[in-house]
């Protein structure tokens, strides 16, 4: 029998073997290829295949199963074998938070680490002025909850502004401002130091719209001249991790970012490269 007839069998052949099944977009964003809702789209377009045939929602497989996405095999490990990573990275200025960029500019992705497992999915995006943590997992599930707005996971920058700053001001950047038609406001602001016209704030939301921190301060006419994100959900940006730098999360990190938005993981099991001391820097302390 030649590899396409095998692929070609019929289906209940294949998912008569004893092995354990799984839904097909449960089995690809364990491979890192995307969040569920989004496979569950590629599913419905067409672009998935089981040994041969075109794949429908809902339709279950396994590991021994012959996977394409878009005509090229999809290499599955066994469920007892797939585990999450995440990694924080101190972006610099001057990196775009894109896979390739068309105007040649360096990326996020162009520093961090091979990952023999699944790929890189970033948590959210930084533009190319902002500069301070951002954080990367092979889990396509895991990264969609933790962008997602109905999680509500806090986001916490440190911005620098130009311009007098009121207390009216800070009222209505609390209370919401209508920005592109989305009403939009910070969950706290505090007060950084500074001097003059020049005044530093610790602000902090729980959605991730395309620059929304600068966006909402432009609103009360005042100019952002630093941003930096220092934390992400229960992770904090180590003083310790230079820019264009990354580390690994401990396997209990992950687990406690994961149970912030519902969802069970099986951590990396190998120990990351790094000093104790530069790990215990990573966790916000509460």
């Amino acid at each position: 029998m030649s590899k396409q007839e095998r692929e070609q069998k019929p289906r209940s052949e294949s998912k008569s073997r004893s092995e354990k099944t799984e839904k097909l977009q449960k089995i690809l964003a364990n491979a890192g290829l995307g969040s569920r809702r989004e496979l569950e789209k590629w599913i419905s377009d067409g672009r998935v295949s089981v040994n041969g045939s075109i794949a429908s929602l809902g339709e279950r497989a396994s590991d021994k199963d012959t996977i394409r996405v878009d005509g090229r095999v999809v290499k599955i490990k066994p469920s007892d074998e797939v585990y999450t990573r995440i990694i924080a990275y101190h972006k610099p200025l001057g990196e775009v938070s894109t896979q390739k960029d068309p105007e040649g500019r360096p990326t996020v992705f162009e520093n961090l680490p091979r990952t023999s497992f699944g790929r890189w999915i970033s948590i959210g995006r930084l533009d190319i002025n902002t500069t301070g943590l951002l954080l990367f997992t092979n889990n396509g599930e895991l990264a969609h909850r933790l962008m997602h707005p109905s999680y509500q996971v806090e986001r916490k920058y440190a911005v620098r502004v130009h311009g007098e700053v009121t207390d009216e001001m800070i009222k209505n950047l609390k209370d919401g401002v209508l920005i592109d038609g989305d009403l939009c406001k910070f969950n706290f602001i505090q007060p950084g130091g500074g001097e003059g016209a020049n005044q530093w704030f610790d602000v902090g939301l729980s959605e991730g719209k395309n620059r929304e921190v600068r966006k909402l301060w432009q609103s009360q006419e005042v100019d952002v001249s630093r941003l930096i994100r220092i934390e992400y959900g229960p992770v904090e940006l180590p003083k310790s991790l230079s820019r264009g730098r990354w580390m690994d999360l401990t396997a209990e990190q992950i687990t406690k970012v994961a149970e912030l938005v519902n969802l069970d993981v099986n951590p990396r099991k190998e120990q990351p490269k790094h000093k104790s001391s530069q790990r215990k820097n990573i966790w916000r302390r509460h």
